[in-house]
């Protein structure tokens, strides 16, 4: 049985079409793509995200535990807030999933993963957690349960202001790949300058209660609910991966335009995958060097 976010009756209500995705009950539009695809262009558009899945990673060894199991380097994620796009690499160079890590503190970090992958990648990370001090803990289910939004657009942001005016002193100042969190009401939402459609804008991590409540208000400023089929459109336009599409476990970041992902410049640094990656680098170099 799919499973549902808690924004699913909010769905039906403004007569959503629903497919399934990766095991999840979702929007694929809610009328026209071609509209939502051009309110995001042009204005805002609003994306249920809440599929996906927030892993915290905390604990003494927080940040040695990510140096390894990430081919991006957190190093020098640095001030709070920062993010990086990372690939999860198995032994053999191949990517069991592309994600976003948060970086709050050296013992406190937040990975964003997605939907379909999620279990597999908590399954891989609670494999190659022995010998670190860390807990890893999703965000999914239970009383601490977390949705995500996603207001896309040149006008997200100040559509997000409208609706949360309290939100503007602690998020203005935010640049591209990084996130505030505000507290509120006696919760906290984690409010990122991120997205997946080469638009600016915010995605919110929110607790799920919230959902609906976050939803409709910004609604009532203007912006407009978006499924995902503008959400595909909008990415392969702006040049952006899909998992399971553009790669997966048996191609490694360099067969999927990933490179730049995948930080060496820290010799010392043994992350899983490299030595394959630098194997695989090695024999196309020299079969380019034999045909060339």
């Amino acid at each position: 049985m799919s499973q549902r976010t808690p924004l699913y009756a909010d769905h039906l209500a403004a007569n959503a079409r629903m497919v399934d995705f990766s095991g999840w009950e979702m929007p694929i539009h809610y009328g026209s793509q071609i509209e939502e695809h051009h309110a995001v262009r042009r204005d805002a558009g609003l994306f249920d995200v809440s599929h996906m899945c927030a892993v915290d990673v905390t604990g003494t060894d927080a940040a040695y535990f990510l140096r390894h199991l990430l081919a991006n380097d957190i190093a020098k994620l640095t001030p709070p807030g920062r993010a990086r796009y990372s690939c999860l690499l198995n032994e053999h160079g191949g990517i069991i999933d592309d994600l976003i890590v948060y970086f709050f503190a050296p013992t406190n970090y937040r990975l964003v993963v997605n939907a379909g992958t999620a279990e597999k990648d908590i399954a891989w990370m609670q494999a190659q957690r022995a010998g670190f001090s860390i807990d890893i803990t999703p965000r999914r289910e239970g009383a601490h349960a977390l949705a995500m939004l996603a207001i896309q657009g040149p006008q997200a942001r100040e559509k997000f202001w409208a609706a949360f005016p309290a939100s503007r002193a602690a998020t203005e100042s935010l640049v591209p790949f990084q996130a505030a969190k505000w507290q509120t009401d006696n919760t906290t939402w984690l409010i990122a300058r991120t997205g997946y459609t080469g638009e600016d804008g915010f995605e919110i991590t929110l607790p799920a209660a919230l959902a609906s409540m976050t939803w409709q208000a910004l609604i009532a400023t203007g912006a407009k609910p978006c499924g995902l089929g503008a959400r595909d459109t909008l990415r392969l336009e702006a040049g952006m991966n899909l998992y399971g599409q553009d790669m997966d476990e048996t191609r490694s970041p360099d067969e999927s335009a990933l490179t730049w992902t995948v930080d060496l410049r820290d010799a010392s640094r043994d992350f899983i995958g490299k030595s394959a990656l630098a194997r695989r680098r090695e024999s196309h170099q020299t079969t380019h060097q034999l045909t060339g």
